[in-house]
């Protein structure tokens, strides 16, 4: 399941709703990432996004996410809009039968989300505005799932 909303999330709810009534989940993994200013230079951090297009894109990755890993659910969540530091900008949860496959597709999921999913993010602080790019090392992360690739490569 895909969401993209300018709306917080509950990420206690969100693990409710994807598992209820389900019995065949053995492992649950999430992530959360958050706006973050670690050197006191961001006020603020702008998501925007193509409507119609991200979702459809977000959909493709997280199939691909399935084919590659024995899942019983997913769901992705990513914030639109103008964010705080502190605030929530984006929630993956992958189920499983076993840890393993939940742990390897929610790294794959974020690390696609990290560096090609079809959102710009401006930062805003004292200095001004920027746009931010994935880092070199976002790309080397995101690059071990490449075909003919290994996780543990």
């Amino acid at each position: 399941m895909i969401k993209v909303q300018e709306q917080d999330f509950d990420v206690g709810a969100e693990i409710a709703a994807l598992k209820a009534g389900r019995t065949d989940i053995g492992a649950i993994v999430s992530f959360i990432g958050t706006v973050r200013d670690a050197h006191g230079d961001v006020a603020e951090m702008t998501l925007e996004h193509y409507p119609g297009m991200t979702e459809t894109e977000l959909e493709r990755i997280e199939s691909e996410a399935h084919t590659r890993w024995p899942l019983q659910a997913s769901l992705i969540v990513h914030r639109a809009g103008t964010l705080k530091p502190g605030d929530n900008i984006v929630l993956v949860i992958t189920a499983s039968e076993h840890r393993d496959a939940a742990f390897d597709a929610a790294k794959f999921l974020m690390d696609y989300l990290k560096t090609s999913a079809p959102f710009w993010k401006r930062e805003s602080g004292p200095q001004g505005s920027k746009w931010v790019e994935a880092k070199a090392t976002d790309d080397d992360a995101a690059a071990r799932w490449s075909p003919g690739k290994h996780a543990t490569e």
